[in-house]
């Protein structure tokens, strides 16, 4: 018999949510490079990584026409237009592009912190990028439900962030379809900022096929630019390519606009002190393109596949892995968190809760404490969210939204203790490993007593090394793994962001295909926590099953009624999308 209200739910959703069908989209389709990407990593895991790999080559073949059109040369004048006249430039994202929006920020802070003569020079210049993602920054290491789907909330949080006339707002959505996103795109025209809307599919067929970003695509005072490569790795996956693509070209146009204000403000001494080149277009395609083929090196596909093994391996005896860094903390907890909505495996879990399960992984900061450490990582003390039930109330949210408001701010974003604070629950399991991830100027750092004091509670330690050209010597690493790359200046450090985002992204989806949790290059296990992800999971089961998609909506919103029930402490929830692509293969 049919669960009534998951029928009604399903219905509601076939016939009146029609607007989140997205299977016509690129970055929703499936690569035929990696069609048997499963399957291939199972056989042999040097062969799947160079799989994987193979499809950030889409990027590459496609930086001219990327870099090439006249929206990319404005959206340079116009940051250093807002630089110029003190204005502000505001990066709204939401999900993986949220992300990215907040390490847009932290790597403008980075600069002008490291530069305190610059400082004394031009006050006030750190404080003129602002992040606005979906859910404050409490999303950044938990995803928001219910956020995504609606453009009033976009509007409301860039609004509570100050943006005025003649700001600049690049709003930036993968699928170039997010409501949240196109929210913030409209509240910055009517406030008179200039609006860049940046996204990763085709601007015809978003035209086509999505009324919301048809409007978007239609309004000439909004300059709109289409960075599509081609689909994901994994398909609907878009914390890869698309995302990729976009830290290279939007962060390439804040460091050209950077470089020639400083150009301007500074006389030929001082400039030459900095140390940095301003880069043409054609060095960051160069640039990028050795990169790729740095990290496809033999040596370094060698060193990835083994560590893709010894993280599986790790999973699979249910023991934990903890990253510790420090740079790179922030790359490091992006991709360490997007794992969860992306593969269904447990998030991050705050301090004081010890009924959901651990996380697989984890992050840390040997030598700062939690709320040290949070500043540390986003240069600035984190923003949360301190909405009240009047507020949802006022946005007509959902009705659970308005009856249990969640809890974002920053009290309870310091809940998650990513700073050295012993945590024993960690460590206390048969198999636990921590990794270090280190860049070439950090080797001084992992050879402090107290980083190998902290660490060594864990049963192994491992060194993942990224950048340069040797592995050098870290006494206390059982075991070590270097990719070999260049990783040149620059005044956002744009290459070792993009070094260690490909690194990641290749790890942690290969670890996650090796353990089952992708079919050939499905995300089968898949959290369908919003509209958008209810049909990417209605379209993943009837692709799996033969099924019509109308059948998959009805036995997934099924599947979901019956698994919505408190779960036993520390027991993690299983993927309502595997269980639905069971339920039909068994009917």
């Amino acid at each position: 018999m049919h669960n009534t209200s998951a029928h009604e739910r399903a219905q509601h959703f076939l016939s009146e949510e029609k607007a989140f069908r997205l299977g016509q989209l690129l970055t929703e389709s499936f690569h035929p490079k990696t069609r048997i990407l499963s399957q291939t990593l199972g056989q042999d895991t040097k062969a799947g990584i160079r799989m994987l790999q193979s499809v950030d080559d889409d990027i590459k073949e496609a930086m001219a026409g990327l870099f090439g059109q006249g929206p990319f040369s404005e959206l340079v004048t116009a940051l250093l237009w807002a630089m110029e006249q003190k204005q502000r430039i505001f990066f709204t994202g939401c999900g993986a592009t949220g992300r990215l929006s907040i390490l847009l920020e932290a790597a403008w802070r980075a600069f002008w912190q490291t530069q305190p003569q610059l400082q004394r020079q031009m006050p006030q210049m750190e404080d003129r990028c602002i992040s606005v993602m979906a859910g404050g920054d409490f999303a950044l290491i938990k995803s928001v439900e219910g956020f995504e789907d609606y453009p009033d909330f976009g509007r409301k949080q860039l609004r509570e962030a100050g943006v005025k006339a003649n700001d600049v707002v690049v709003a930036i959505t993968e699928g170039g379809e997010t409501p949240f996103v196109i929210g913030t795109a409209w509240e910055g025209l009517e406030s008179g900022a200039e609006v860049f809307f940046v996204y990763n599919n085709p601007t015809d067929m978003l035209r086509e096929h999505v009324q919301r970003s048809r409007e978007v695509m239609d309004e000439p005072r909004i300059h709109k630019l289409d960075l599509a490569t081609g689909p994901m790795a994994i398909g609907g996956s878009t914390r890869m390519q698309a995302t990729t693509a976009e830290l290279l070209v939007v962060g390439a146009a804040l460091e050209m606009a950077l470089m020639r204000f400083l150009q301007q403000k500074l006389d030929a001494k001082d400039l030459a002190d900095l140390d940095l080149q301003a880069q043409s277009v054609e060095q960051y395609q160069q640039g990028f393109a050795g990169l790729l083929a740095e990290l496809g090196s033999k040596a370094t596909v060698a060193a990835l596949a083994q560590a893709t093994e010894f993280e599986a391996g790790i999973y699979n005896k249910n023991g934990l892995i903890t990253y510790v860094t420090d740079w790179s903390l922030l790359d490091v907890l992006t991709d360490t968190t997007e794992r969860s909505p992306t593969f269904m495996v447990p998030p991050f879990r705050k301090q004081g809760d010890e009924r959901s399960p651990l996380s697989w992984g984890f992050v840390k900061h040997p030598l700062y404490d939690t709320v040290q450490t949070w500043k540390h990582m986003l240069r600035r003390v984190p923003r949360g969210l301190s909405w009240t039930q009047a507020d949802y109330v006022g946005l007509s949210a959902p009705a659970e939204l308005q009856a249990q408001p969640p809890l974002l701010n920053n009290q309870e974003i310091h809940r998650f203790r990513i700073g050295n604070e012993a945590d024993p629950s960690r460590s206390s399991v048969t198999d636990t490993a921590c990794v270090w991830v280190v860049l070439p100027d950090e080797w001084k750092l992992f050879q402090d007593a107290s980083v190998k004091q902290f660490t060594a509670p864990f049963a192994q330690t491992v060194a993942l090394s990224i950048g340069g050209q040797s592995l050098l010597d870290l006494p206390g690493a059982d075991q070590q793994l270097h990719c070999a790359c260049a990783l040149p200046d620059s005044p956002l450090q744009l290459w070792k962001h993009l070094a260690v985002k490909l690194v990641l992204n290749t790890l942690s989806t290969a670890t996650m295909a090796r353990m089952n949790r992708v079919i050939g290059n499905a995300m089968v296990w898949l959290s369908p926590s919003n509209k958008k992800l209810i049909d990417r999971g209605c379209r993943l089961i009837a692709q799996t099953t033969g099924c019509s998609y109308e059948r998959a909506c009805y036995v997934l919103h099924e599947t979901m009624a019956d698994i919505a029930r408190p779960a036993a402490p520390g027991e993690a929830p299983p993927s309502p999308v595997a269980q639905a692509i069971e339920r039909i293969g068994l009917a």
